[in-house]
């Protein structure tokens, strides 16, 4: 039992370091901003960087692991993962630090994946659930501290030491995994899907990349190659996909239109919510005027709405289903964005917390509920290639969302600030511009609401044989 929890351990600390790097960022963005004297616009894609290398890795954990072993790849993940957190450190431009979030999410990217297949694979099968359920802790708590630990560094010492404090923490885990992990035997891996694991990265890239510009103007060169080439290659990358036997992600599975409506709503919701975590960070220091480590406090509601609303949804969904909780959930999600759209200047800070604790109560019932309804409406023999699809497009959806909200909010920023006159302050302006996008994001999540009431329980699923394809949703 010793060993168990050791190597449990190794992995726990591994996904929280990396977890916990999603969410310390967010808080640095507006000190970033002043530091490199730069703007909103480019220190937005240190977040959104990060996010799509994740994304470009995810797929390839499977493969990498069956390749050269789970434990060589998830110790070497977590040692590029450090690497890149010394080097984001010790960046001296906006262009810099972009980089080198790309090498933390490439490291960053394979950690979640291969850690919960190890965990699985370490506990015995009378413990199984209390031992995923401990694995469970860094992805609940990472959220909550993230903020509040960034805002006190940020405050007392200094930005770079949101990502200094992971040398020792990486050091740790790396020390600690090669004692104690087992070494799982190797499989013989499928062909690499080279095709696949270049178009996808450049054709979500090159997207983001074009809804970015496209706050200066839909309209630009800039804009218009990076949305046209962007689309191209991602039709290329569906081609590919659905033409080989092996692809990186499989997308054939869509087929099946209780997945289709399940993604569609997780992908919806994640655009509303994760779209406009950004911004919180964004209100309360730039406009709002408060200190990194007041802002991380003040976000703390919504980490405690999601952490005590996650365990009833899964209660939830044991006994009813999906559509209930996702309901209340899309409910919630869509009254706190709502809410935030009638922000003033005057606005109590008490207002602001009672929404963001719906919006992570919210976020705690529609999350857990879609995920497991994702992988119930997934056929048995594509569960283990789905999961990477489902977790790779939730970090592209993720990129695109913070792109797209960022964008929007500096255009009404710009548009706003035109129209300062003796009646508007500049305050005003500044509060107008977050309410309006706040706005937009609510009106996304009434688009979610609306598809929630379409979730139904999925068909029981008929086990095929190895390497069929989905052929219509009576066969699932």
């Amino acid at each position: 039992m010793k060993k168990i929890v050791a190597s449990l351990l190794a992995v726990v600390i591994g996904t929280f370091m990396v977890i916990l790097d999603s969410t310390v960022v967010n808080i640095a963005i507006p000190t970033l901003v002043d530091y490199f004297d730069s703007s909103l616009r480019i220190l937005q894609w240190s977040v959104t960087a990060y996010t799509l290398s994740l994304s470009a890795v995810i797929p390839l954990a499977g493969w990498m692991s069956d390749k050269l072993g789970a434990k060589r790849v998830f110790l070497v993940s977590i040692g590029l993962f450090t690497a890149g957190s010394v080097l984001c450190a010790i960046a001296h431009t906006p262009q810099q630090l972009i980089f080198f979030r790309i090498l933390q999410g490439l490291g960053g990217g394979m950690v979640s994946p291969i850690g919960m297949a190890m965990v699985y694979r370490i506990a015995p099968p009378e413990k199984r659930g209390s031992i995923i359920g401990m694995f469970g802790i860094p992805m609940l708590l990472a959220p909550a501290l993230g903020p509040v630990l960034s805002g006190w560094l940020v405050e007392y010492a200094s930005w770079q030491w949101i990502f200094l404090i992971n040398l020792p923490v990486g050091i740790v885990g790396i020390v600690i995994g090669n004692k104690f992990l087992p070494s799982f035997p190797k499989h013989e891996a499928p062909a690499l899907d080279i095709a696949g694991m270049i178009l996808g990265p450049f054709a979500f890239a090159l997207i983001t990349f074009g809804i970015s510009e496209g706050s200066v103007s839909w309209t630009s060169t800039r804009t218009l190659s990076g949305l046209i080439i962007g689309g191209a290659a991602l039709a290329c990358f569906i081609i590919s996909c659905l033409m080989k036997k092996q692809p990186l992600l499989e997308l054939r599975v869509f087929k099946s239109s209780d997945f289709t409506r399940g993604i569609a709503a997780s992908w919806i919701m994640q655009t509303a919510l994760f779209g406009t975590v950004l911004l919180f960070p964004l209100l309360l220091q730039q406009v709002k005027h408060y200190s990194p480590l007041a802002t991380g406090l003040i976000l703390l509601p919504q980490a405690a709405g999601s952490m005590i609303f996650m365990p009833l949804a899964g209660r939830m969904f044991d006994k009813v289903g999906a559509r209930p909780p996702l309901i209340a959930g899309m409910i919630l999600i869509s009254s706190g964005l709502f809410a935030m759209s009638f922000l003033r200047p005057d606005t109590p800070l008490a207002y602001m917390m009672a929404t963001l604790f719906f919006l992570g109560s919210g976020m705690g019932l529609s999350m857990m509920s879609l995920n497991t309804h994702v992988l119930n409406a997934t056929p048995p023999h594509l569960v283990s290639r789905v999961t990477p699809l489902t977790s790779a497009s939730q970090q592209v959806v993720t990129s695109l969302a913070i792109a797209g909200f960022t964008g929007y909010l500096s255009s009404r920023m710009t548009a706003n600030l035109n129209q300062i006159s003796v009646e508007k302050s500049p305050l005003e302006a500044g509060i107008t511009s977050f309410a309006e996008t706040f706005f937009a994001a609510a009106c996304i999540a009434c688009a979610g609401l609306l598809l929630s009431f379409f979730i139904r329980k999925p068909k029981l699923a008929k086990t095929e044989m190895a390497g069929s394809v989905l052929t219509d949703d009576a066969e699932l």
